[in-house]
């Protein structure tokens, strides 16, 4: 009980009556490891990622849990949820393609038709929930709370699929994320939403990299296999 309570009090004072809230900070720790571990295909990312969702879900429902001098950020206290909920999902997918022998996940393209979907849900999920989070009180500008909600489910659902694509969502997040944070007194997960931009970048590449070097392979072996198999003959 006592380590909860130093938790939950405990923050970092800064000089003309500025803080962070220590949970804050611990909690988008956990979300840059889980994002280094996602880049790297670890199924640990998933259960560091839900560590640091349930941390930051205490600091932006600040009214509910007594933080001081805060404001009630829904959509990012409904993403906390969203990402523990999806974080269950994408775990139990990734551990069943280790157990089955191979890597946790493959990376691949969606299709053309799964990127169109995905950008009807994050343009008509952001009308739908804007004004939704307006009546229950969220921070203004509203719309922009509702586009990190949606991108981030796209997100992590595109992450547990295995979709190279998952990362630019996360860097339209961190777009729209990083002004309505600094406006609302976030800072520490603006800063980290800042340091994702170009995380989320690089991770890109480097599912890339991985996506064309399978396909790359898989192109030899098709060659080779042609070459030696004696029923395969040049037209």
């Amino acid at each position: 009980m006592d380590l909860l309570q130093w938790l939950f009090s405990a923050r970092i004072d800064f000089a003309g009556g500025q803080f962070l809230l220590l949970r804050e900070v611990l909690g988008n720790v956990f979300g840059l490891l889980s994002a280094l571990g996602g880049m790297r295909r670890k199924v640990w990312a998933w259960p560091v990622g839900i560590a640091g969702n349930l941390l930051l879900l205490t600091v932006f429902l600040g009214s509910v849990f007594g933080s001081p001098d805060s404001v009630d950020l829904l959509g990012q206290a409904g993403r906390q949820v969203m990402f523990i909920v999806t974080a269950l999902y994408g775990w139990v997918r990734w551990r069943q393609a280790r157990q089955e022998g191979g890597t946790a996940v493959e990376p691949r393209w969606a299709s053309w038709g799964t990127r169109a979907l995905l950008l009807v849900a994050l343009v008509g999920g952001t009308a739908a929930l804007t004004p939704l989070f307006r009546a229950l009180g969220s921070y203004e500008p509203v719309w922009a709370d509702a586009w990190i909600f949606m991108g981030s489910l796209l997100a992590t659902f595109g992450m547990a699929k295995g979709w190279v694509e998952f990362w630019l969502i996360w860097v339209a997040v961190d777009v729209v994320g990083v002004p309505l944070l600094l406006s609302a007194g976030y800072y520490a997960s603006a800063f980290m939403y800042l340091f994702y931009g170009a995380f989320t970048l690089i991770g890109f590449f480097v599912w890339w990299r991985v996506r064309r070097r399978h396909d790359a392979d898989a192109a030899r072996v098709m060659v080779e296999t042609a070459h030696l198999d004696p029923t395969v003959r040049e037209e």
